[in-house]
């Protein structure tokens, strides 16, 4: 079955572009130019993964994003026209998976719409749910919880907390990491893992008490709950 992409944007040229080059690809696409628009065409028809720009009319693209992961995991790929460091940081604390800021090529864009897509979820390497004193993780379903009480996690927080639980209380570095949750075809810098295992962190802590993901020295992290 084809994947399914949803592109919401105002610009119509950037619709277009996108809609060629992703149906070129072998892409279904479906476009959505205003905020309420595109946040009811993704509640309603699911599509495989949403680029999502950032300035929008009637609501933004922060808003949406944020809606979207009160009720799904979708893949989200923001668009935006700032290079401002901090707005693509907020992209990603509200559950964007990558961003892309324009102006962009639009073959880089499939390229990062392809490697998004790569990291489908339902192929964990190992089938047993892992337990610890604090945490539960289940790779098959994909679920998480800290203190008996579910994660709201974000597929690629998900996938970063899987990634350090794995490697219980050895340093990963951002490279590292970058390698098990994003692959080899990941774009960008590794802010990017900063941003994930400070949301991470929050998210459990905000349920234990306790600080689990751990800096170490500086060069990456480790998971130091005990093994139950």
């Amino acid at each position: 079955m084809q994947p399914t992409i949803l592109v919401v944007d105002d610009e119509a040229s950037i619709r277009n572009v996108a809609k060629a080059y992703l149906e070129h690809a072998g892409y279904r696409v479906l476009c959505a130019t205003t905020g309420p628009e595109g946040l009811q065409m993704a509640l309603e028809d699911q599509p495989d993964l949403i680029i999502l720009d950032l300035m929008l009319p009637g609501m933004d693209g922060m808003e949406i994003a944020a809606r979207l992961r009160e009720h799904s995991d979708v893949f989200i790929l923001m668009l935006t026209a700032r290079s401002d460091e901090m707005d693509r940081v907020a992209g990603l604390r509200v559950g964007a998976d990558d961003y892309l800021t324009k102006p962009f090529s639009p073959r880089e864009l499939v390229a990062r719409v392809e490697a998004i897509l790569r990291r489908r979820r339902g192929k964990p390497a190992k089938s047993s749910i892992m337990r610890f004193t604090h945490v539960e993780i289940d790779p098959d379903t994909r679920e998480a919880r800290a203190a008996g009480q579910l994660l709201e996690l974000t597929p690629t927080e998900f996938d970063l907390l899987l990634a350090l639980a794995r490697n219980h209380n050895r340093v990963l570095s951002r490279e590292d990491l970058i390698e098990k949750v994003w692959g080899a075809d990941f774009y960008g810098t590794d802010r990017v893992v900063d941003v994930y295992v400070s949301q991470v962190r929050r998210k459990i802590e905000a349920l234990t008490g306790e600080n689990l993901i751990r800096t170490a020295r500086g060069v990456g992290y480790r998971f130091v709950d005990t093994p139950a």
